[in-house]
C-alpha cells in the first residue's frame, strides 16, 4: 500500500507523523510527503469508494462556494482491500472561539445558491458561466455514515425530503426490524407533512448535510467544517442536527439568523428534520434510537391534530 500512496501522490517522502481518532466510520492517518502534510481517511467497507467519492464532491462544492473552509481534497485511492481519500491537513481544535463565524459563513453557504437563482432571474444569464441550482439533490451519492443517500434530482422540497429522506429511511429499518409500530405511524405522517410547509416557499441550498458537533472544529485563524453529506435542500435541515447533539452556542445562531431570519413553523420543522437524523441513527447504531423515532413521530402527528 506504501508504494502505491506514493506513486499516486507522486512522492518519495511518506512518513506517518500520527494516527487520528475520533470518527466511528473511518480510520485516518496524517502523512509527511514530499509536498507536505497530507490527511488520509481509510475505509474497508464494500462501497467506501462510493463513499469517499461522494465526500470529495462535496467538498468540492463546498470549497466552490467560497464562504467557509473545508478541508480541501486530493483524491480517492482504491487499493485491494481498503479505500483511501487524501485531503489537505489542517492544524484543528475543537469549536470554540469562532462560533459566531461559523454561524455567518455557514448562512453565506446556504444564501450563495439563491442569490444566484435571484441574479439570474433578474439578469438572465449565469455569473462566471456557473448555473444556479433549481432542483433538489445533488450530482452523486453521497452519505450520511456509511449509509447512502439518494440524491436523485427532484423539483419539490417536500416530495424531496419525504421520499428520498424520510421513507428511505424508514424503509431500510423495515427491512431488518419489521416494526409494526413504525409501519402504523409512518403512512399517517407520510400523508401530512406538507402540512408543515404551509407559510414558506423553499429553494435550494448547498448543505453540510451531518452538520453535528462532531464535524465542526477551527484552526488558529477560522472556523473549519468536515465529513460533510452534502445536497441541495432547505437551508433550515442543517441546523436539525446542530441543536440535536448540542456543542453549538448562541452566538452561533444568532450569527446564522441575522443573515436567515426564522420563518414561520421553523421550530415544527427543525422536529421534522431531526426525525431523519434519529432514523438514520437508528439504522446505524441500532434500536437505541427507536424510542426517539417513534415518540418524534408520534409529536409530529399530535401536532398536525
Amino acid at each position: 500500500m506504501e508504494d502505491k500512496l506514493k506513486k499516486e501522490l507522486q512522492t518519495n517522502t511518506l512518513e506517518v507523523v500520527d494516527d487520528i481518532s475520533g470518527g466511528c466510520i473511518s480510520s485516518s492517518k496524517s502523512y509527511l510527503t514530499d509536498s507536505g502534510r497530507v490527511f488520509i481517511k481509510f475505509n474497508k467497507k464494500e462501497h467506501a469508494a462510493r463513499m469517499f467519492n461522494g465526500e470529495m464532491e462535496g467538498l468540492l462544492a463546498i470549497v466552490n462556494t467560497q464562504t467557509i473552509r473545508v478541508p480541501k481534497p486530493i483524491k480517492v485511492i482504491q487499493f485491494e482491500n481498503v479505500n483511501a481519500l487524501v485531503m489537505e491537513y489542517l492544524e484543528i481544535v475543537n469549536l470554540s472561539r469562532y462560533q459566531a463565524s461559523l454561524g455567518e459563513q455557514l448562512a453565506r453557504m446556504h444564501l450563495r445558491n439563491l442569490q444566484m437563482i435571484e441574479n439570474e432571474d433578474r439578469l438572465g444569464t449565469p455569473i462566471d458561466q456557473e448555473k444556479a441550482i433549481r432542483k433538489f439533490g445533488f450530482h452523486t451519492t453521497t452519505c450520511c455514515g456509511y449509509i447512502p443517500l439518494d440524491n436523485t434530482w427532484c423539483n419539490s422540497w417536500i416530495e424531496f425530503f419525504t421520499q428520498r429522506r424520510l421513507k428511505y429511511q424508514v424503509n431500510l429499518i423495515d427491512r431488518t426490524y419489521q416494526d409494526p409500530e413504525l409501519r402504523h405511524l409512518w403512512p399517517c405522517l407520510e400523508n401530512k407533512i406538507n402540512q408543515f410547509f404551509k407559510e414558506i416557499e423553499i429553494k435550494p441550498s448547498l448543505l453540510h448535510g451531518d452538520l453535528w458537533n462532531g464535524n465542526v472544529a477551527e484552526t488558529p485563524d477560522m472556523p473549519v467544517i468536515l465529513d460533510p453529506a452534502c445536497f441541495y435542500g432547505h437551508s433550515e435541515f442543517d441546523l436539525s442536527i446542530a441543536k440535536l447533539f448540542g456543542g453549538f452556542k448562541s452566538a452561533f445562531y444568532t450569527s446564522y439568523h441575522k443573515l436567515i431570519p426564522k420563518k414561520p413553523g421553523f421550530d415544527k420543522r427543525q422536529e421534522l428534520y431531526a426525525l431523519f437524523h434519529y432514523l438514520n441513527h437508528w439504522n446505524h447504531f441500532g434500536s437505541s434510537y427507536r424510542s426517539s423515532s417513534i415518540e418524534t413521530i408520534k409529536k409530529l402527528l399530535r401536532w398536525m391534530k
